[in-house]
């Protein structure tokens, strides 16, 4: 495998590739609010996003757009950058279907490149990176270098995902009382290489291109990589809840997102919101 496409980055182009379909398809997402123009993101971000009219929002990793095209629909000018071939052409064709192809901008691109890929010479209002994006990238540092560095002075970063230290846990190992058990290391560099056929929306499908590469990245190392790249943090929030089932014992709410059955025993995501210095 070349330095170019080194193999974690071919198995996970390979794995979200495949998952596009099965996300357009009749078990994956619902976008018929999308379609009705009155789609909303998931709660905690309903609770703590800024206005985003008259913004110009560059969404990284943004997968087949949905997010993208939500923040284009109160009007804002959106970017969305992701890897995958299927998932921009997707995106791509919602955008015209919706008639915000003027509005959302969709660029194929790996997220290391994206300071390449999306000359911008005055910067963006804010940066939007929500749910299941980092664990995906192998170097935290060179990602808060490039997120922060795509941001105008004075622009914001918004970032929500999957608290790390949940990470630590998993199903596979799961005790008798139903609880998951210790998976990875908090602080291991290596990757958590997982031959994982299932996936999180479509259950019934089994994937062929099961074998991923994820890394847990602490929140410190984060929240100060940020910091290190000219990033002023405003807020830090952790959560009991997630936007997605990542243990069988959670329970979903009446707001959509999953939690703890009986008592919030750790935390299942973070939010944070910064401006560049």
């Amino acid at each position: 495998m070349s330095r170019s496409d080194p193999t974690w980055r071919a198995a996970n182009r390979a794995h979200w590739d495949e998952l596009v379909a099965l996300h357009l398809g009749p078990r994956g997402y619902d976008l018929t609010a999308l379609r009705a123009g009155r789609r909303r993101l998931h709660a905690i971000e309903e609770a703590e996003l800024p206005p985003v009219a008259g913004k110009r929002i560059l969404h990284l990793q943004c997968h087949f757009g949905a997010d993208s095209l939500t923040l284009a629909q109160r009007g804002a000018e959106v970017v969305g950058l992701d890897f995958s071939a299927p998932a921009i052409a997707a995106a791509r064709g919602l955008a015209a279907e919706l008639g915000l192809a003027e509005r959302a901008r969709f660029v194929e691109a790996d997220l290391y490149n994206a300071s390449k890929a999306v000359p911008q010479p005055h910067g963006f209002d804010l940066v939007f990176v929500t749910w299941g994006a980092i664990c995906w990238l192998p170097d935290i540092k060179r990602w808060s270098e490039i997120a922060v560095a795509m941001l105008r002075p004075g622009g914001s970063l918004y970032l929500a995902d999957a608290h790390p230290a949940a990470y630590v846990f998993d199903d596979a190992v799961r005790g008798a009382d139903g609880m998951p058990g210790w998976f990875a290391p908090y602080f291991a560099p290596t990757p958590v290489v997982l031959d994982e056929a299932r996936d999180y929306i479509d259950t019934e499908a089994r994937l062929v291109n099961a074998t991923t590469y994820t890394w847990v990245h602490p929140l410190g190392a984060i929240v100060s990589s940020l910091l290190a790249a000219g990033l002023r943090l405003d807020w830090l929030h952790e959560h009991d809840a997630l936007p997605w089932r990542l243990f069988e014992i959670q329970v979903k709410h009446a707001d959509r997102l999953w939690r703890w059955p009986d008592k919030p025993w750790l935390p299942l995501s973070f939010s944070l919101l910064g401006t560049r210095r």
